[in-house]
This record gives structure tokens, sequence and C-alpha cells, in this order.
């Protein structure tokens, strides 16, 4: 697969202040999924989706004063290299699924270690769950070249799935006898 990958890239360059600017091109680039290759020049893999965004990115660069210039291109040599680091980004966001994945599994045997079987906890454990889910499916749509704990943390975030429903029946039980 890494020798049939095509990229986009965007090479930038924003004034350095204020701030904020490198700021947010940062934030957006991040939340694409957008690896660096250096300093004002990243690379997706190429879609429809990813090209509509940094052509939207590329410019609101230019209308902050900025120059941004997206390419599409095949990479001739270091294909490899660059699907590493792309795989190895969204192997980082996995892990940090993953450590989530722990806290809330641990928050729920708090939880009913110390019988807090209310309908609250409940609400506010189930709404932590569903930002996980969120979280993994952004993560999942960018994992493209699959990443190597993509398994991992989609089986994490099952097993929290997991706990909260027993959690549930726990809290079911306890509020129907009183």
């Amino acid at each position: 697969m890494a020798n049939e990958v095509r990229w986009l890239t965007l090479v930038y360059k924003v004034p350095a202040e204020p701030a904020r600017i490198r700021a947010m091109v940062w934030r957006r680039l991040r939340s694409l999924g957008a690896v660096y290759l250096q300093d004002g020049i990243a690379a997706l893999p190429a879609s429809a989706a990813a090209e509509r965004a940094l052509r939207a990115l590329q410019r609101e660069i230019a209308s902050l004063e900025g120059t941004g210039y997206l390419l599409a291109s095949d990479v001739l040599a270091g294909q490899a290299e660059i699907c590493s680091v792309y795989n190895q980004a969204r192997d980082e966001e996995y892990s940090e699924i993953l450590g989530r994945c722990a806290d809330f599994e641990a928050e729920i045997a708090r939880e009913l270690a110390a019988l807090h079987l209310t309908y609250a906890e409940l609400e506010e454990n189930d709404e932590d769950l569903a930002k996980l889910k969120s979280w993994l499916a952004k993560v999942q749509a960018r994992d493209v070249l699959g990443a190597s704990e993509a398994a991992k943390a989609a089986e994490a975030v099952a097993r929290c799935e997991a706990a909260l429903d027993a959690f549930s029946a726990a809290v079911y039980e306890a509020e129907g006898s009183t």
C-alpha cells in the first residue's frame, strides 16, 4: 500500500505575530491528521475531503497575510518513511485513547466499589463513553494507512462500553430497590 499513496502537501508561511495564527494553523492541521515533513510543510494522504480542508486552510492562510501552496504529489523517494511518520501519529492518538479508556474503566470500578450507583453517575459516565467513541471514530477516519494500535484502541473502547453496561445494570438494580 505504501507505494500507492498519493499525498497532498501544504507548504505555508505565516507571519510570526500574532502567534495565534501559527497556533491556529497547527491545530487545524493536527485535527486533519496531517504530519509535518519540515517546518511549514505538512502532508496528508490524498482524498477529496482532505483536499477540501487543505484548500480552505490555504485560503485562510492567504487571508491572514501568509502564503500557502497546496501540492498533489507522488513520493519518488522516502514513501515508507512518510507513511511510517503518518502511522506513528495515529498510533500516538490511539495510545492517548488507550490511556483514557484505562482511566474510564478505573473510574467505573471505583464507582462500583463505593456503591455510587446513581442515575447522575450513570449519565456522567455515559457522556464520557460517548466522547471516547467519538474520539475513536475521528482517529479511525484519519487512519487511512492502517496504524498498528487501531485494534487495541477499538477493543479498549468496547471494554469501556461493557463496563458501562455492567455499571448501568447495577444502577438500575440499586434504583429499583430504593
